[in-house]
């Protein structure tokens, strides 16, 4: 005869958060939508829409500083203008504003953390391009609408 495990399998330990993220937010979805609050997960819901939160200015940092990592390249190095360059200006730009549109909340943050995203890609320019990080300028160059504004590109510096 065999022996039974008195060790209770993972399902009976772990909470379906932990089991199965993605039926766990199908399950909370339709929790929500039938009403029934009381047999909701609370602790984790809290922490999924505050790192809801956290993922969107994450996203407006990073495109942010790809935007002025690249009009830097784009303005110290005019010999190697690509339109790849220009595309991913671009694009930035589209993901910036698509980010804007749906939680404008997102704007004031782009203007408190606009300098140290600018430091951060002047480090990168710097480092991609090999040039000197004295080279560009210590504070920003650009404006906050030269950086969103679709048709600007720096000149030679």
């Amino acid at each position: 005869m065999t022996a039974t495990s008195s060790t209770p399998n993972q399902s009976q330990v772990l909470p379906l958060y932990e089991q199965d993220y993605c039926r766990w937010l199908e399950t909370t979805a339709n929790l929500l939508r039938e009403g029934k609050l009381q047999k909701l997960d609370v602790v984790h819901l809290v922490e999924e829409i505050e790192d809801m939160g956290k993922r969107e200015k994450r996203s407006v940092e990073s495109n942010l500083e790809v935007i002025l990592m690249h009009l830097l390249k784009y303005q110290y190095q005019p010999e190697l203008r690509s339109n790849s360059w220009r595309f991913t200006i671009l694009e930035h730009r589209d993901r910036l504003e698509k980010l804007f549109r749906d939680s404008p909340s997102l704007k004031p943050f782009f203007e408190s953390v606009f300098e140290a995203c600018y430091t951060r890609a002047r480090k990168k320019a710097a480092v991609e391009t090999g040039l000197s990080l004295e080279l560009f300028p210590a504070s920003s160059p650009f404006t906050l609408d030269e950086t969103l504004n679709p048709d600007f590109l720096p000149e030679f510096y």
